[in-house]
């Protein structure tokens, strides 16, 4: 059960105000709309760099609004990734699941599992400013899921890759995601993304969240 009440928040101009948003009925939904929609606002607010006050979020039976955002347990794949550069692509991956308490000797079949996945084994030592930008976005995906998160959220996780690549990381990510059965919130602006994750389609606009909609009404 995913469930927002009553957030309403503003910033510099802008206001963004959502009466009820709830996931409880699909596994990966995408939140599409137009840059200025509140895509990021709203993203920010989830990961909790914005704190809106008076808001209800229930996630999984547990009151997700005044959690700090270490407590949230999430796993986000950002727009540009955010991997450490002087380190490889297993100690990306490994110093999150570290700080999460994942334990390498219970998690190690699922962590190649998913390597494989996701076609990391060629470039598991590579240093991650020597990854190319689809090894990049991928390593990060694999980082968020393997840290056990309750939710995961991709912010726009294809924008800066080019065309070809964009068919194989959707691919991909649709593999691991459904793979490791975790709830997705995908946010972006292209219906192919969405198309691609088999993802319900809910539209924003202008701070608000409309109906869930089919991919032809888009």
């Amino acid at each position: 059960m995913f469930v927002i009440k009553n957030l309403d928040f503003k910033i510099d101009n802008f206001h963004l105000k959502i009466d009820h948003f709830d996931l409880t009925n699909h596994k990966i939904v995408a939140l599409m709309g137009p840059s200025g929609s509140g895509k990021s606002t709203f993203f920010n607010i989830l990961i909790g760099l914005y704190k809106p006050i008076n808001w209800s979020w229930i996630f999984n039976g547990r009151q997700f609004a005044g959690l700090n955002m270490d407590q949230r347990q999430l796993g986000i794949v950002f727009q540009k990734n955010e991997l450490f550069p002087h380190l490889t692509a297993e100690e990306n991956v490994k110093i999150v699941m570290k700080s999460r308490n994942v334990q390498l000797e219970t998690d190690f079949v699922r962590l190649e599992k998913y390597k494989s996945v996701l076609k990391l084994n060629n470039c598991w030592l590579t240093r991650a400013d020597k990854l190319s930008g689809g090894e990049a976005q991928r390593v990060s995906l694999l980082r968020a899921v393997m840290s056990r998160p309750v939710l995961l959220l991709l912010d726009e996780p294809f924008s800066s890759l080019d065309a070809d690549l964009k068919v194989e990381a959707r691919k991909m990510t649709s593999d691991l995601v459904r793979e490791a059965g975790i709830p997705t919130l995908l946010i972006t602006h292209d219906i192919e993304d969405a198309n691609a994750l088999g993802a319900s389609i809910r539209r924003m606009n202008q701070g608000r969240i409309l109906a869930e909609l089919d991919a032809d009404e888009i």
